[in-house]
């Protein structure tokens, strides 16, 4: 059985920010899951008998070899896409997570082509689908 497809996931999205306006963004590569050369903010599912904290801090060293300094819970959404011509529905539980940017770089260079700082009024456009609905949620959060 495949999670989002045979059964509701459950996964966790980060906006990892500097505490100074800038947040990062990592572009993904041929080699991700899905939405190739499109720039993403994080996430990653939960697993079985992990919680919620340690799937944040497992993911977000993984993906940007940082500790979690601060995190803010800024609530969940239902995520319904289409990913190899499958439906799938996801639960994100939305975090922001406060991260040194000294810190931060490429901890999956397999999964991700480039990284970068960015501020929510200048910001690629090409972006995951569900970055726009994350902004147009929580964008009064990010700030």
């Amino acid at each position: 059985m495949k999670k989002g497809i045979d059964f509701i996931g459950v996964c966790v999205v980060y906006f990892c920010h500097d505490g100074a306006g800038k947040f990062v963004m990592a572009k993904r590569s041929q080699n991700a899951r899905d939405e190739h050369g499109r720039w993403d903010i994080g996430g990653g599912g939960i697993e079985h008998g992990e919680s919620v904290t340690e799937t944040l801090k497992k993911e977000i060293m993984e993906e940007y070899c940082a500790d979690i300094l601060n995190q803010e819970f800024l609530g969940y959404r239902d995520v319904h896409r289409i990913h190899n011509g499958e439906i799938t529905h996801w639960i994100a539980l939305d975090f922001k997570i406060l991260v040194d940017p000294n810190k931060v770089k490429i901890g999956e260079p397999h999964k991700f082509d480039d990284i970068g700082w960015f501020s929510l009024e200048d910001y690629p456009e090409n972006c995951h689908s569900q970055f726009g609905e994350f902004v147009r949620r929580h964008g009064e959060k990010l700030g």
